[in-house]
């Protein structure tokens, strides 16, 4: 696609119409009052002029300052300009990426690429996986073992270098350290170093999803879809499962490994120290975001039939100790993505020291299981005996579960989602992914990648709990969801959700398509989208651009677009711009902003597992199915609180 000859003319345009366009404008002030009629020069001095009109009013004032941002930045002027949906087999194999009009000079427009998966640098593998002795895992034909499942890539800058963290999304977990070149002339990133990080300390990863950077500068990891513990409670009940190549000698599997928020610190020496936050609970995590207050941290939980939760740490800065509450849906509409107003269902305060100890059997403590936690039951004819109370949760169907004495924190904490199910929060959400903080208009957004299941009233999924959601309409499509915080002095947070509606839907389509009814697709993508080519499909993680004012959404979606999108949000407008656009069959994962790094800012990107989702048959075998790592960028930097 020859994308900037295309948009020569639109760029021109855009050039041109930026020059009018300025920040926040003010009223011109009032013309003043006409002066008084003069009095008559006749021999008797005549009564005194009535009073002139008043003058008319004054020309509109100049439009005010641009308002400042964040402490002394000036609020830019920025437009992305967008890519067109890939039509052609070529283009369906590339990688395109909108420039972006800032302050009227073009930026970005080429995905920058720092590494992928199977590249080696500095000796180390991108992508490799390791058992818990740093060996590498090998195929039966000898070769490395390598994910494509690249996800989330943070940058850190500590002390005077910059740092990358990079996790896959695989079983056994793998994350990389990037130590970054940053060129100062053009912002330009490249790759110093390499080395795999250590997490046998933790009992090795999994399934590492989305991340954030948490305010004081370290990574904050997920591990997504945690094993059922109920289903899986020895490695016999787990044979199959890749995570037993992880263990070596004594270590035996234990479902309550895995489903924790991972902090990792990087040292301006390359050395790092790796922290599973037991105290926060344990979810199939997409996302976890902490708050500008450094205390408020929310968390997301991906699959059917689950909840949203938030904690609040004893302390700014440390996730080692705090309170974790799970949100209930009073619903006010069912219509479109519905919406509804959100109270919050305590489960009560833990350390990550006490909850550690359940985990491993330390410190007195015996390595509990499912069964230490609850009685459990099968219904009968969709009814609980009493004394057990019925869930619906994870999308496991019904459940009775009754629990132990004295095992309110442990079940808290290792059953996360089960427990607020019992204490009455709502665990019917699907595929519940991204989230991000509006700084401007103090809100947050969520992306959920379908509106069905137990969200919609009725379903077979309710069966067994309290059916909060009520939504009249599927949309397998998705929706992007907003939420108004406000201050909750009980809590202790001035970042308490009150509320959730939607904010950006799907539009799904018929004949073909996910709609019944559904609109007509755009002339030329009939076939492979069942979602509207201009619309979003599935929305995984969500970012605010803060300084340039857009909400950034990224698909994962298999056949809601042939080829997966980023989108940028316009508050303004209400429209959305296709700002990146991936090969067949990939996802794109974990867009983030870092808004200035020495003097630059950055929207990183990764596109995994190309022709590993769909369209596998595409795939030549030419190397084209390694995932990319990398960012859009660079731009002018902007400060922002």
């Amino acid at each position: 696609m020859a994308f900037f000859q295309k948009n020569h003319l639109l760029q021109a345009i855009i050039l041109v119409s930026s020059a009018s366009l300025v920040a926040c404008g003010g009223d011109g002030k009032d013309g003043k009052d006409g002066v008084n009629g003069v009095t008559t020069t006749t021999t008797v001095d005549g009564a005194p002029g009535a009073p002139g009109a008043d003058g008319a009013n004054g020309a509109d004032g100049a439009n005010g300052a641009d308002g400042a941002n964040g402490a002394d930045g000036k609020v830019p002027f920025a437009k992305f300009i967008g890519v067109d949906a890939p039509q052609t087999d070529a283009d369906k194999r590339e990688i395109f990426v909108s420039q972006v009009l800032v302050d009227g000079k073009f930026y970005g427009g080429e995905y920058q690429t720092l590494a992928r998966s199977g590249t080696e640098i500095t000796g180390v593998t991108f992508g490799q996986l390791v058992d818990e002795t740093g060996t590498v895992l090998t195929e039966e034909d000898g070769s490395i073992r390598v994910s494509d499942s690249n996800e989330y890539t943070s940058l850190l800058p500590v002390g005077d270098k910059l740092f990358s963290v990079s996790q896959f999304e695989s079983r056994p977990g793998a994350m990389f350290l990037m130590e970054l070149d940053q060129n100062a002339e053009n912002g330009a990133l490249t790759v110093k170093t390499l080395s795999q990080i250590d997490q046998s300390g933790i009992d090795g990863g999994w399934v590492h999803c989305a991340g954030s950077v948490t305010p004081w500068t370290t990574h904050l990891a997920s591990e997504e879809y945690e094993p059922n513990a109920k289903a899986l409670p020895t490695a016999v009940e787990a044979a199959g499962n890749s995570m037993l190549d992880y263990y070596t000698g004594d270590t035996q599997w234990n479902p309550y490994f895995y489903g924790w928020n991972i902090e990792i610190t990087v040292n301006e020496d390359a050395t790092t120290e790796v922290t599973k936050h037991y105290a926060m609970g344990r979810l199939a995590f997409e996302l976890s975001y902490v708050m500008p207050d450094s205390k408020t941290v929310y968390m997301t939980d991906d699959g059917t039939n689950v909840g949203l939760y938030m904690f609040i740490a004893d302390t700014a800065g440390d996730l080692s100790a705090g309170t974790t509450y799970a949100a209930k849906w009073n619903q006010t509409s069912a219509e479109g993505a519905g919406s509804a107003n959100l109270t919050w269902v305590e489960l009560g305060h833990a350390t990550n020291a006490e909850i550690s100890d359940y985990v491993h059997g330390t410190n007195g403590k015996t390595k509990v299981t499912f069964n230490d936690i609850f009685d459990s039951e099968a219904p009968v004819a969709e009814v609980c005996s009493e004394g057990f109370t019925s869930i619906s949760a994870n999308g496991v169907g019904q459940e009775c579960l009754k629990l132990k004495d004295g095992m309110e924190t442990v079940a808290s904490r290792l059953e996360t989602r089960r427990y607020a199910a019992m204490q009455g929060a709502t665990t019917e959400f699907r595929k519940e992914e991204g989230i991000t903080y509006d700084s401007k208009r103090h809100k947050m957004y969520v992306g959920m990648s379908e509106i069905s299941s137990g969200m919609l009233a009725g379903n077979s999924k309710d069966i067994g709990g309290p059916d909060h959601i009520q939504l009249t309409e599927q949309n397998k499509c998705g929706a992007v969801y907003e939420m108004e915080l406000s201050s909750n002095s009980d809590m202790e947070s001035n970042y308490v959700a009150r509320n959730m509606k939607g904010l950006i839907l799907g539009r799904p389509i018929a004949g073909k398509g996910y709609g019944n009814p559904g609109e007509a697709q755009a002339a030329g993508f009939e076939d492979n989208n069942k979602c509207h080519i201009d619309g979003i499909a599935n929305p995984d993680n969500v970012v605010y651009v803060s300084g340039y004012d857009a909400l950034i959404v990224g698909e994962d979606t298999g056949s809601g677009h042939q080829n997966d999108v980023i989108w940028a949000y316009d508050f303004a407008e209400k429209g959305l711009t296709r700002i990146q656009t991936t090969p067949y069959g990939a996802e794109t994962t974990s867009p983030y902003w870092y808004p200035n790094i020495n003097g630059w800012s950055y929207m990183t990107s990764v596109v995994q597992h190309p022709y590993g989702e769909s369209d596998s048959d595409k795939d030549t075998g030419s190397g084209e199915a390694r995932a990319y790592t990398g960012y859009i960028g660079p731009f002018p930097a902007v400060n922002v609180q």
